[in-house]
């Protein structure tokens, strides 16, 4: 199973990750209703058989659910896991305390005294300026909780403005997550994958299968109308699948070529760029061996290229 440090002396992880957003989620994933405590237990212990490890979650999961299910499941298994947790920058959190305290409650609900991770979900600063931020969160490097610090959706800009803060304090900011996928090439032409390199930063990539476009599922051939939050993006739209066809069809090709599926394909091409950890998200058992099938091999150059110049068009 393939490894990456987070950052540039952070944690060693496995270089696929799994998403837990889904669990316990009941406003975007209706959880509850078609899956519940049962299959994502199933999924946890399957992501271990698999020898993955590497979990990524947050405060705001299920309002504090998706952390609490894997803390039980930890207990229940006896097996401690990585994991990659998030704060939430909101209005009435205004001072270093509020930091210490919204960990202390993630660190409760996972059932740990300390997190691999620990990132800052979205770039807004409210009353709280960046500068207070990362030196509350260096303040929790040196008291042990959390190993290494990340943020979420920041900018280049934004990215580098943490780092050096961060650097001040001795602590190097250790990972940028943000959507990524073939269908999704935006920070490579908007500055965020090449200060990532420059800073030494690992990249997490979420979203990264697209909301499942990349799977194969979704065909013009075997067009229905999307339903939930799908119905909501048009890349779900008739034109829209027409767009991506040929990508699919190519990810059909090379997935027939190593005996692997779509979605595994453009899993492995992420992984190929190098400092690159998806996240693919997983409510089921079957969901996470599919995502384990991503690695333990390699697309040649030439695929690796090929995929990228047939996704050209989604670097903007």
């Amino acid at each position: 199973m393939p490894t990456t440090t987070l950052g540039s002396n952070g944690k060693t992880v496995k270089s696929l990750c799994i998403g837990t957003w889904a669990w316990g989620d009941k406003i975007f994933w209706n959880y509850g209703n078609n899956y519940g405590e049962s299959q994502v237990r199933a999924a946890f212990e399957a992501a271990l058989e698999s020898g993955l490890d590497f979990f990524d979650t947050a405060e705001i999961y299920g309002f504090g659910l998706s952390e609490e299910l894997i803390g039980k499941f930890m207990q229940e298994t006896g097996h401690r896991v990585e994991i990659a947790t998030k704060y939430a920058p909101s209005p009435w959190r205004f001072n270093a305390q509020s930091v210490s305290d919204a960990l202390t409650a993630s660190l409760k609900r996972l059932r740990v005294e300390r997190v691999s991770l620990y990132q800052v979900h979205w770039p807004f600063t409210f009353l709280l300026s960046q500068e207070t931020l990362m030196n509350a969160l260096a303040d929790e490097v040196e008291r042990g909780r959390i190993s290494s610090v990340g943020v979420s959706n920041y900018s280049a800009a934004q990215m580098r403005e943490a780092h050096q803060i961060l650097a001040a304090r001795g602590v190097p900011l250790a990972v940028n997550q943000t959507r990524y996928s073939l269908l999704t090439r935006q920070i490579e032409t908007n500055g965020i994958f090449d200060t990532a390199r420059e800073l030494g930063v690992t990249l997490l990539a979420y979203s990264p299968l697209a909301q499942g476009l990349l799977t194969g599922k979704y065909t013009v051939e075997q067009y229905q109308e999307p339903t939930g939050v799908r119905r909501f993006d048009p890349r779900f739209s008739r034109s829209g699948l027409e767009k991506i066809s040929l990508l699919i069809s190519l990810l059909r090709q090379l997935g027939e070529k190593y005996d692997r599926t779509p979605a595994q394909v453009a899993l492995n091409w992420l992984i190929a760029q190098g400092n690159v950890i998806p996240i693919p998200g997983a409510k089921t058992a079957e969901q996470v061996r599919q995502n384990a099938g991503a690695v333990g091999w390699q697309l040649s150059n030439e695929d690796v290229t090929q995929l990228a110049q047939v996704s050209q068009s989604f670097r903007v």
